[in-house]
């Protein structure tokens, strides 16, 4: 990345600032500036999150808004109600308190002397989540918003479920939640009362993941937020970026289709990060990209955007198989709107053991009984690579022996696949609640198979995940898998590999108990949004090089590692994966604090014991300065039997090495045909 130490704006920085909340609360939030805005007023962009601006996120965030208001803008960072520095508690993600507090900032930026009055909102993950959320409340001050890496739809399409399906980083992403919750606000910032908030939040922030647990169809808690309700309600320009590793980018697509605004789509070969920090790689100029983008909306200046195509994603080239990808080889693609009417379906039928294509060739019937291993999954990867490989799904021979796949014949020509393939099954099942997992794989010609999308049903959910219905056991029915959406070349002479399986754990909590699925291949079949190279696609514009303002100096004390392990117990037959994900140790010279963070999660199971089913995560969270010195530790254990979900979490808080609170969570959740 260029580091960009010279701006056309001097910039000028405040490390806290108070925005009163109509209820007295005061939201912390850290402020950029170019020096020239107290006599020529700017537009601001702002961010609001609550990874606590004055650490954790303090290096990136530096990058991003010193170079915002070295283009001209003010740059905002604002901790969340009960996160970072700002006061109160933070309750759930995305409640109503969150999105009023979102324009009661909007409100506050208007009437500061430094604002011209028009602001964009840009984010990335929650962030993203918020900025549409805002947007669907039209509030005046609005100008436009870029969305990286979030959901229209937070419960077909988000962290917690997927298909109807309940998906481990569920787990993973709650016990992220829990640890930062349990962290205290910075005493430099709000002086003495810094031990009565931190324990107002270790009191009353409560365990999310039960909250999130009791709702396992798509009900009035999990439309809240989804913007896919009522698309027209957002009013104003959305650039919506994602990327092939992130767990976000099929919400790019839904947005391009439903919105009724100037929209721009953004889709590159990155897990969840910024596109400017993208890796896989190539990462690209993406903060030049949103400076032109600005330019367009907040200060009226015809920079081009909009004369550009709709649409741009990254096809990504055939790889083989690994955990992790310093770059992703491919091409840029683009398309003038979505849905294109240049992408076509190509047919293939489900023969016996194979993928069929021939115009009237006859596949029989096949009656497959399918029952696959519990751990069937144990190296699919994570739901969404945080970029801390190795994340990514391994090769999936080691996952077709439990499964029961189809492969094509050698590929004659190249086949670009653009869009969202489905999977059309006929089944039946012999217990009522039962899932599928259908994944397609890239297999080379050493046969090697790189999955490159794939999807999950929950079968009660086959017709409404908002009033799912049990399976009648031996009853035939058709159902329909959509996978997530992909940009990918299969070149020739590869095959194309639909693998299918009744299991797909730790990815998705498995069905209540072991279940055979027969699957029927006289009427199944899977169908490929395919698209042809177009003249469109070249010569695109070139993004510039990433670049950035400077990052914020650290010394490392200890450093990062993370790494994914699997290990088998073949005397006890527990198998067990072990995600470690350690931050390290830094200390930040600009404020004279050290921080450290580490999580562990461990996903176990015993044989073919549906109730042995286990996810286990720790979280760590430690804080000095000079004689402060705090630290949390929470635990979170989720099991289950055919009946019910058993939930059990731990808290414990010390300062310095004295435990100063401690409390214990332990429910019992029935499970709802999940």
């Amino acid at each position: 990345m260029k580091i960009v130490r010279e701006f056309a704006h001097k910039v000028v920085q405040q490390e806290n600032v108070w925005i009163p909340m109509p209820d007295g609360v005061r939201l912390a939030a850290r402020l950029w500036l170019p020096e020239s805005a107290i006599f020529e007023p700017v537009p601001v962009i702002f961010e609001y999150i609550p990874y606590r601006k004055r650490d954790s996120m303090r290096s990136r965030d530096t990058q991003i808004y010193t170079y915002f208001a070295g283009h001209g803008y003010a740059g905002i960072r604002v901790d969340l109600r009960g996160s970072g520095d700002s006061e109160g508690v933070l309750l759930d993600e995305y409640l109503q308190q969150e999105l009023d507090d979102g324009i009661a900032v909007l409100q506050w930026l208007e009437l500061q002397p430094w604002c011209n009055g028009k602001v964009g909102i840009m984010g990335i993950s929650w962030g993203g989540f918020n900025g549409l959320q805002l947007a669907a409340m039209q509030p005046p001050q609005l100008g436009a918003i870029i969305t990286a890496s979030s959901t229209d739809d937070r419960f077909a399409d988000d962290v917690h479920h997927m298909g109807g399906c309940l998906l481990g980083d569920n787990l993973s992403w709650a016990s992220t939640m829990f640890g930062y919750n349990s962290c205290p606000p910075d005493p430099q910032i709000v002086g003495k009362k810094w031990k009565e908030m931190w324990f107002a939040r270790l009191r009353e922030s409560g365990l999310w993941l039960e909250k999130w647990l009791r709702h396992q169809r798509r009900d009035d808690y999990w439309k809240h937020g989804s913007v896919c309700e009522d698309f027209d309600a957002i009013q104003c320009p959305v650039m919506a970026v994602s990327g092939w590793a992130d767990g976000y980018s099929n919400a790019v697509f839904r947005l391009l289709a439903g919105l009724n605004v100037p929209r721009k789509g953004l889709i590159g070969p990155w897990g969840h990060k910024y596109p400017h920090l993208g890796k896989p790689g190539p990462a690209i100029g993406f903060l030049q990209e949103a400076v032109r983008w600005w330019d367009t909306w907040l200060k009226d200046i015809d920079t081009g955007v909009m004369d550009e195509p709709m649409f741009r994603v990254w096809m990504q080239d055939s790889v083989p198989p690994t955990t992790r990808y310093d770059s992703r080889p491919g091409r840029w693609v683009t398309e003038l709107s979505w849905p294109s009417e240049r992408i076509r379906q190509k047919e293939y039928l489900l023969g016996e053991g194979r993928l069929l294509i021939q115009p009237g060739e006859e596949t029989g019937t096949e009656c497959c009984r399918l029952q696959s291993p519990l751990g069937l999954g144990l190296f699919a990867g994570k739901w969404c690579s945080y970029s801390s490989a190795p994340d990514m799904p391994y090769d999936q021979r080691l996952e077709d022996g439990g499964a029961r796949f189809y492969d094509s014949m050698p590929l004659t020509e190249p086949l670009e696949i653009f869009g969202a393939p489905e999977v059309e099954l006929e089944i039946d099942a012999d217990k009522p609640v039962a899932m599928l997992a259908v994944r397609l794989s890239d297999i080379g010609l050493d046969n090697k198979a790189t999955r490159f999308t794939y999807g999950l049903l929950n079968l009660t959910h086959r017709d409404s995940h908002e009033h799912p219905e049990p399976l009648v056991p031996g009853k035939r029915y058709t159902v329909k898998i959509k996978l997530n959406y992909v940009a990918q070349v299969i070149p020739a002479g590869n095959r194309i590999r639909v693998a299918i399986s009744t299991s797909y754990w730790p990815m998705a909590w498995p069905a209540p108990e072991s279940t055979a699925v027969m699957l029927y291949t006289g009427k199944s079949r899977l169908l490929l949004p395919v698209r042809d190279p177009h003249v469109n696609d070249g010569p695109l514009r070139k993004f510039e090089h990433a670049e950035a303002a400077p990052p914020v100096r650290v010394n490392i004390v200890r450093p990062e590692y993370h790494n994914w392990q699997v290990t088998r117990d073949l005397a006890a037959d527990i198998s067990r994966l072990e995600v470690i994900s350690d931050a390290g140790c830094q200390y930040i010279k600009e404020i004279d604090l050290t921080i450290s963070r580490l999580a562990k999660e461990w996903y176990t199971y015993q044989g073919d014991d549906f109730d042995s089913v286990k996810g286990e995560t720790l979280w760590e969270r430690e804080f000095s300065r000079g004689n402060w010195s705090v630290r949390t530790v929470t635990r979170t254990v989720l099991t289950s039997s055919s009946s019910d979900f058993f939930l059990r979490a731990e808290l414990d808080a010390y300062e310095g090495d004295k435990r100063i609170y401690s409390q214990n969570w332990d429910y019992t959740i029935q499970r709802d045909l999940v």
